[in-house]
């Protein structure tokens, strides 16, 4: 059998053992743990970035792309310096450096986006990568320190290799199902970075080598200090979203829910008739219009928010019956808790997908169905299509209506693709919204922001909407017929199989949302 060469000047048998540098227990719970915090970053990555950037397929795929990055830097760098320096030492520095560094996330990035927001995609990608290289950097490592022999290289690769998978399962399920939904997010970075550094001083003291640990340690504390001082904090931290209540100094009873920087809905707890954000007054016109006064209705809600509407509709139509669709149960209980909503009134709000939960409503129940779900500033996509759209119209009945709010802006792509894919469903369709933003002034400039578009399969009285508009003193106007159709233009249908919602929109201003 021909030598291979050994760490030493003598030749050794293939197969020959040499001294273990780490027990395989040992080896699996590095690897193991190494990439389930890879992914734990990860994903609280994406919701630390989503009040800034927003919560869209670009957001996600940037931070993916950082991830998946931080592992092929950090496991080419790793390989290639355990075979130059004594593995055993580079494993503290690893863990304990990666862990400071979480640690910090969370202040670093909000007082980024606070006081120099452009920069913050470049801290956010440091904060990533550096964590995420050093923590992949741990696999090739303890392989290099398991590889006693040549004839066990296969068998020790392999097992590792599942191990790192197995841990990033872990903990890709254990952030998005247990701790995102228990724990604040600045919480579970602070948590995780408080292992890491203790992992890394355990290694320390193992290989009696780097020392940085007491240092790191500190580190660690003035990032959980700083995260209780850091601007963009929560009120509170749900499965989706980072959520306050702001009470508005002009008006004692009233509140704003604000969802990842953006203001979502506006609730007056003791005058659920007061509607201050135009869209919503915009959809209390066409509804108002469509059927009779203080007429109860049986009504279907895609979203909920502050259940600005579903109110709206208690209070001023006796007797209607509200289903409400809101994916977030933290977004439901600060409305029980701190928007004033009880029990009965017609309301009944489960937490589910929209989508769905209008799987679950029954072939033509529903006088109305309301549109008013949102992933920061886009309508989620799967709500947007047109097999979404026939379940709509399957729920209504003959005279039901659907009525959905939209924001977009720049040249409307995304606007006009929705309310073609409307057109393909519904045999009549409308939008209220700006003039200049739905073809009504083309000698303006289109600024954008909210548009509401109603659908039917009979005709929608326009003037009597229109008139519901004005006395509301919205300044919107209603765009129909051969208007809606050039302002439509050649805008795509969006369907299951092709729905580019997140492509179509516009870079926005988040102060001129709703």
């Amino acid at each position: 059998m021909s030598p291979v060469t050994g760490t030493s000047s003598s030749p050794v048998a293939e197969g020959t053992p040499r001294r273990q540098g780490l027990g395989p227990r040992a080896a699996a719970v590095l690897v193991f743990g190494s990439s389930a915090a890879v992914l734990v970053v990860e994903i609280v990555a994406l919701r630390l970035l989503a009040p800034y950037l927003g919560l869209t397929l670009e957001t996600s795929t940037m931070v993916i792309g950082i991830a998946l990055s931080a592992i092929a830097v950090g496991s080419w760098l790793g390989g290639r310096i355990a075979d130059q320096v004594d593995p055993r030492r580079l494993i503290g520095p690893s863990l304990g450096v990666s862990g400071a560094v979480v640690a910090l996330t969370p202040a670093v990035l909000r007082t980024t986006a606070e006081w120099a927001a452009p920069l913050l995609l470049l801290i956010a990608a440091g904060t990533i990568l550096v964590p995420g290289a050093l923590l992949s950097a741990v696999t090739p490592i303890v392989t290099k320190l398991r590889l006693t022999s040549l004839a066990e290289t296969g068998t020790v690769v392999g097992r590792l290799s599942g191990v790192g998978t197995v841990g990033a399962i872990v903990g890709t399920v254990l952030t998005g199902f247990v701790l995102v939904s228990r724990l604040p997010v600045s919480g579970i970075l602070i948590g995780l970075g408080t292992l890491l550094v203790v992992g890394g001083g355990l290694a320390e003291w193992r290989t009696r080598g780097w020392t940085g640990t007491p240092a790191l340690t500190l580190v660690v504390v003035a990032g959980g200090l700083a995260t209780t001082v850091a601007p963009g904090a929560c009120d509170t931290e749900t499965k989706y979203h980072c959520a306050r209540v702001v009470a508005d100094p002009d008006r004692d009873s009233g509140r704003t829910l604000v969802l990842d920087g953006l203001r979502h809905s506006y609730v007056d707890t003791d005058d659920p008739t007061f509607l201050e954000f135009e869209y919503v007054r915009a959809i209390a016109s066409v509804v108002d219009a469509a059927f009779p006064e203080r007429e109860p209705l049986t009504a279907h809600h895609l979203g909920g928010g502050g259940l600005t509407f579903p109110r709206y509709l208690a209070a001023t139509r006796p007797g209607t019956r509200s289903l409400v669709s809101e994916i977030d149960g933290g977004v439901v209980r600060i409305n029980r808790e701190q928007l004033g909503l009880r029990p009965g009134g017609g309301i009944d709000v489960r937490v589910e997908d929209g989508r769905l939960g209008l799987r679950r409503v029954d072939d033509g129940s529903r006088d109305l169905v309301v549109g008013d779900a949102f992933g920061g500033v886009s309508v989620p996509w799967h709500l947007t299509t047109v097999e979404a759209m026939r379940d709509v119209r399957r729920v209504l009945g003959e005279d039901g209506l659907y009525v959905a709010n939209l924001i977009d802006h720049g040249a409307m792509a995304f606007a006009r693709a929705e309310v073609a894919t409307l057109s393909e469903t519904f045999d009549h369709v409308a939008v209220l919204g700006e003039p200049a933003d739905i073809g009504l002034d083309p000698t303006a400039t289109s600024a954008g922001g909210n548009l509401v578009v109603v659908a039917a399969d009979r005709p929608i009285d326009v003037r009597a909407t229109q008139e519901a508009l004005d006395t509301r003193r919205t300044g919107w106007q209603i765009a129909t017929g051969e208007v809606l159709t050039s302002w439509i233009g050649d805008a795509q249908l969006l369907t299951d199989d092709y729905a580019p919602v997140d492509q179509l929109l516009q870079p926005y201003s988040p102060q001129s949302i709703r």
